[in-house]
């Protein structure tokens, strides 16, 4: 393991890199997306203070998304085999437990609902980032998000 520091923008994976590594933040925000066809950006994951961010690929495999900086950040880097070896499952179990309630939340919850549980998920990173990747994270348009966020203030 080694701690590097980043700049915002900086990307730290692209899709098809081989041999991906494990990145666990120390401060600073990551994100992890992918871009269809059409060159649209779709965020899978954020990771703010205290959560890991990988590509879930074998390390021998091509890894299918995008992790970047959205803010500076200090990081420990770990092999994927390395972090096997020091495991620290809090983090794991965190980052597994929120991407299994977002996909459900995705199949089966309104744009409200799947907003809120993103603000409680992530109670320090909405100033963070910017709205469109908000949406992009929740499936919806920007300008619906606008839409929901509207209706909960006014409750």
């Amino acid at each position: 393991m080694k701690i590097i520091q980043v700049k915002k923008g900086e990307i730290l994976q692209r899709k098809g890199d081989l041999n991906t590594k494990v990145y666990r933040v120390q401060s600073g925000l990551l994100r992890s997306y992918s871009i269809d066809e059409k060159g649209k950006e779709h965020v899978f994951m954020f990771a703010p203070e205290g959560w890991i961010i990988t590509d879930n690929c074998d390390p021998a495999f091509p890894c299918s998304l995008y992790i970047d900086a959205l803010e500076d950040a200090v990081l420990e880097v770990s092999e994927k085999n390395e972090s096997a070896q020091h495991i620290d499952f809090k983090p794991i179990i965190k980052r597994l437990n929120t991407l299994q309630n977002r996909i459900i939340m995705l199949m089966s919850s309104p744009a409200a609902e799947r907003y809120e549980h993103f603000v409680k998920t992530y109670p320090n990173i909405i100033q963070r980032v910017p709205q469109r990747m908000i949406a992009s994270y929740l499936g919806v348009t920007p300008e619906a998000l606008s839409r929901v966020r509207a209706a909960l203030l006014e409750k």
